[in-house]
């Protein structure tokens, strides 16, 4: 079981986002996701996010949300728990990510982006102000099988 965290820095309408172009073997290559990464030993959540958007972006959190909690559980890789925060302050210069392009992007547009489809499930929970929140979403290759957000399914494209 893995542990990660994903950050979506907040400007004003825009959210800085990462498009996943630059990695061999990424299984997010060319989606565009926010900031974050896997947990090291040790490690809480919010030491996680502060190193992987420090890492990724050269930005250091001032101040930060934890939002939710996102179960990924997939026909391909190990069950995940995603810790999902957002950002609205920081200190420091933007610098080249090793892992793809970073952007920002305005809200109102995230959804023309290639998105799993998972995400746009969260990303309008956060939109919408969510009070902190349980989203399991369940994987079939690539394509999103079932959603349950805070134990009640909301999405169930494979007829369960």
């Amino acid at each position: 079981m893995l542990n990660s965290t994903l950050c979506y820095l907040e400007r004003g309408d825009e959210y800085l986002m990462l498009h996943r172009i630059k990695k061999k073997n990424d299984l997010n290559h060319d989606k565009w996701i926010g900031v974050g990464g896997k947990l090291e030993e040790g490690e809480s959540p919010e030491d996680c996010i502060l190193r992987e958007t420090q890492e990724e972006t050269g930005l250091t959190l001032t101040e930060y949300r934890y939002r939710g909690l996102v179960t990924f559980v997939s026909d391909q890789a190990p069950t995940e728990y995603m810790h999902l925060f957002t950002a609205t302050g920081w200190t420091g210069a933007p610098r080249v990510c090793d892992e793809g392009e970073l952007a920002w992007i305005k809200k109102a547009d995230l959804l023309s982006l290639t998105l799993w489809e998972g995400d746009r499930i969260f990303l309008a929970l956060l939109d919408q102000d969510t009070p902190f929140f349980s989203l399991k979403l369940r994987y079939e290759g690539e394509k999103l099988a079932q959603a349950v957000l805070n134990g009640r399914g909301i999405v169930q494209t494979d007829g369960q």
